[in-house]
């Protein structure tokens, strides 16, 4: 892929690693999942979140490629995203604690963080601060 374009990689990367994910996250809630024994349920589960990781390196990966410009933004939407993200996961975590509001999992918060960057990127619209 070292001819394509760093969107263009990036796209496929992040393409090729949803897909797994999702064909993962499917197979757990069609309770594939429950017939593993407990040992390899953390497999499992781990494998779940191999995709995760390797779609955040997909990101900063795409970051690097990109011109100095585009990855200003990406870094400032990325940086913001995150932010959103800790106050939202902070705030519900307090809302369950002290509030009784219901438990939300933890692996909630990779989807929020790209509905944070999506709320975010409208609104970094050029390189500087």
């Amino acid at each position: 892929m070292a001819g394509y374009p760093p969107t263009t990689r990036y796209a496929v990367r992040t393409l090729v690693l949803m897909g797994i994910y999702s064909t993962l996250n499917v197979a757990a809630i069609m309770g594939v999942f429950h017939k593993v024994p407990q040992p390899g349920r953390y497999v499992l589960a781990l494998a779940v979140a191999a995709p995760v990781a390797a779609q955040i390196w997909a990101s900063i990966t795409y970051m690097r490629e990109s011109d100095e410009f585009f990855r200003a933004m990406l870094v400032q939407r990325f940086v913001l995203a995150a932010g959103l993200c800790m106050g939202v996961a902070s705030a519900w975590g307090f809302l369950e604690l002290y509030a009784g509001t219901p438990h939300i999992a933890a692996a909630m918060v990779y989807p929020l963080f790209w509905a944070s960057y999506g709320i975010v990127t409208p609104f970094v619209r050029s390189s500087r601060v």
